[in-house]
């Protein structure tokens, strides 16, 4: 009989695994502890076993796809054996749920079809935009902006606008700026009043031929008619494309009316501004010859300095002489805006969902302290000198916390909703830092280990982190744990408790610090250290209790190993 192989649980967080590979396909023989795949978790990457003998006759998810836990990912039986009969079964209880919901999403699709073949727009027949004509659409002028409120229109029903005319000033929630509709013609139509407000992409003004009449297609938007705009060759952008163009000409904090074109501010269109800052040209030395002597492209192409630039009356020299500074080049970009969507991994997926539960539902207290470490320095030096494994301070500082949670176990603890579990075992998770994200390799029964024993561990431990070969019993069961930054240099910082911890240690960099030693001075070497507090479980002064007998440890290490 057929045999359905499913996702297993990897590890204790894991809610789905990615298929990096497989190493069988259909038709393959298959053995009892055949590798079928290699399959990435949260935690690492892990080789899936057969557990049954026969020939592979399906394969249900593609290598790089991803399938839930108890997912079926494919059937071994014997050849030619219909392996249908054993899928059907897998998905009973499933299936017929999802028939449901397929007939009842078709009759839904075929009663909205229903709905817009004969009610489109509420039983109004839709209406195209005449040709020739060009809506104009409130921008999004911002990334919080909702709506816009027009300040001034530049322009009235019947006046010709030209490509980069300012139709209107509108004020965002960011600046008031103007809106430059980018098409040519008549304006035959505007939407929304001096004073009042428009929702983005909401229609503002229609542009076109002299004469078009656009009633019957505006009055056909205001009943809802036209719920999507028409489908034509005049179909308007949505907001995220819109054609106007804008640019800011009030601050925040300015008055919307200190802007208006009526106040001595020079007239000009965004095109010949931006064209004139690329040129280097004073643009209040222009006389533009737009409408009502707006400067336009034509004015700064055709621009020419004045003679008496190139010759500077001697009494200038001596200004210039005197630190008068030359004109800064413009700015011209040769880079380009852009960004790169990294898929996440299993891996970061966990972290964000496990990280954000632990900060946003565990009450994080903090509690740092700083320890001398100048006898832990020279400890370590005299122990590396004996020891098979080279010792480091994190080995050290996981030995030191392992010893003090036997002195202190309610911060050796885990908040369980109804009760806390008081752990009589003492493991220790020391993150790690990967590519793909943040694992906790666990050193168990840490406090029966020798501080060689630690280390030799540890480094084990992180090898196979790296090399993606680390089994769920190796990063998982911590009760407490130990994040360590002090080797980028980090001297001080806050880690978030990493369930089902009551605790977590940040470890910050050793620093050289100029201490009073007996008349003189001298110098020491401080460490901080900051320990997260879950304080559903661990009380304030738990943890600082539980941090002087750490630093009573570090900062006398023979203490901690008789």
């Amino acid at each position: 009989m057929a045999e359905v192989i499913r996702m297993p649980r990897l590890s204790d967080t894991m809610e789905e695994g990615k298929i990096i590979s497989w190493l069988k396909e259909v038709g393959d023989k298959v053995k009892p502890g055949d590798v079928l795949a290699e399959v990435e978790t949260d935690k690492a990457t892990m080789e899936l076993e057969s557990y049954d003998e026969g020939v592979l006759l399906y394969i249900g998810v593609e290598a790089g796809k991803a399938a839930k836990v108890e997912g079926v990912l494919a059937v071994i039986g014997k050849e030619g054996e219909d392996y249908k009969a054993a899928l059907e079964g897998a998905n009973d209880g499933a299936a017929p749920a999802a028939k449901e919901e397929k007939k009842e999403d078709k009759k839904e699709d075929k009663k909205e079809t229903e709905g817009k073949e004969t009610n489109s727009g509420g039983g109004k027949e839709k209406v195209a935009l005449p040709e020739g004509a060009k809506e104009i659409r409130m921008p999004l002028l911002s990334d919080t902006m909702t709506e816009g409120k027009i300040v001034t229109w530049n322009k009235k029903v019947g006046d010709e606008v030209k490509a980069d005319d300012s139709l209107a000033d509108v004020e965002t929630d960011k600046a008031t700026m103007e809106v430059v509709g980018y098409e040519e013609g008549t304006l035959l139509y505007i939407g929304v009043e001096e004073g009042k407000a428009a929702q983005v992409n909401e229609i503002i003004a229609i542009v076109g031929k002299e004469g078009t009449d656009v009633s019957a297609y505006v009055e056909a938007e205001k009943n809802g008619a036209n719920s999507a705009p028409a489908t034509s060759s005049n179909e308007a952008a949505p907001a995220t494309e819109t054609k106007a163009e804008t640019k800011v000409t009030a601050t925040e904090s300015a008055p919307a009316v200190t802007e208006n074109t009526s106040n001595g501010r020079v007239k000009i269109s965004p095109l010949a501004r931006k064209l004139a800052s690329e040129k280097g040209i004073d643009i209040s030395s222009i006389e533009g010859s737009g409408d009502g002597g707006r400067v336009i492209k034509k004015d700064i192409d055709n621009y020419k300095a004045p003679a008496a630039k190139a010759a500077a009356a001697p009494e200038k020299k001596e200004e210039s002489k005197q630190g008068a500074m030359a004109a800064v080049p413009a700015f011209i970009t040769h880079g380009e805006e852009g960004h790169t969507d990294v898929e996440l991994t299993q891996m970061r997926k966990v972290i964000a969902r496990r990280l954000s539960e632990s900060m946003f539902s565990a009450p994080h207290f903090y509690l740092t302290m700083e320890i001398n470490m100048d006898n832990a320095m020279a400890a370590r030096t005299q122990l590396n000198a004996v020891s098979p494994v080279k010792i480091s301070f994190n080995d050290m500082v996981i030995k030191a916390s392992a010893a003090a949670l036997t002195l202190h176990p309610d911060a050796n603890s885990s908040w369980m909703g109804d009760y806390i579990r008081k752990n009589k075992h003492i493991h220790i998770g020391s993150a790690l830092a990967l590519p793909e994200g943040l694992i906790v390799p666990v050193i168990k029964f840490a406090n029966e280990k020798s501080l060689s024993q630690i280390a030799g561990e540890a480094k084990s431990l992180y090898q196979k982190a790296k090399d993606k070969k680390l089994q769920p019993a190796e990063f998982s069961g911590n009760t407490f744990t130990i994040s360590n930054l002090g080797m980028m240099d980090i001297e001080e910082f806050t880690a978030i408790i990493n369930p089902p911890d009551s605790c977590i240690l940040a470890v910050g960099r050793i620093k050289e610090v100029v201490v009073k030693k007996g008349d003189g001075f001298g110098v020491s070497n401080f460490m901080k250290v900051t320990l997260s507090c879950d304080h559903r479980s661990v009380d304030g002064a738990v943890g600082a209790s539980f941090l002087q007998t750490l630093k009573g440890f570090l900062e006398n290490p023979v203490t901690m190993l008789v």
